[in-house]
């Protein structure tokens, strides 16, 4: 790997850790607005933007949410570096994002929304310390 490399995928993971905070921010103008379809996807592409912040120090890109997840439980939370429990939340998130975007008639609850904007910071701050913790281990 050349050292052009290891600057981009920094850059790469920092913006995307950058990314996931705009989304929760989104999410909680949503929240407040009452509107807890959008903060729940919201809420999720902070999740999700997180996720691939990990990936792009990986080197490694998915096309489909699915797999950029899978992998993710696979390598980091089968692995314990994050909790299993946040890696369940994270699965809950990922299936209460899809009812809220494409089930006509979901119902998307506050308290269910504020649980999600929760997994969400949660998973960015640790995101965020492991990611740094990685680039100074690199020098």
């Amino acid at each position: 790997m050349q050292h052009n490399d290891i600057g981009t995928k920094k850059d790469l993971a920092l913006y995307r850790i950058e990314t996931a905070k705009s989304d929760m921010k989104s999410a909680k103008i949503l929240l407040e607005a009452g509107e807890f379809r959008g903060a729940n996807n919201r809420a999720y592409y902070g999740i999700y933007h997180a996720i691939s912040a990990i990936h792009a120090l990986d080197g490694n890109a998915y096309k489909r949410h699915k797999d950029a997840l899978a992998n993710f439980n696979k390598n980091y939370v089968k692995t314990e570096v994050f909790s299993r429990s946040l890696g369940r939340r994270i699965a809950e998130a990922e299936e209460i994002r899809h009812a809220s975007d494409y089930d006509d008639f979901y119902i998307a609850t506050k308290e269910e929304t504020e649980e999600q904007i929760g997994t969400a910071e949660e998973l960015i701050i640790q995101v965020e310390r492991y990611v740094w913790k990685r680039l100074e281990k690199r020098g």
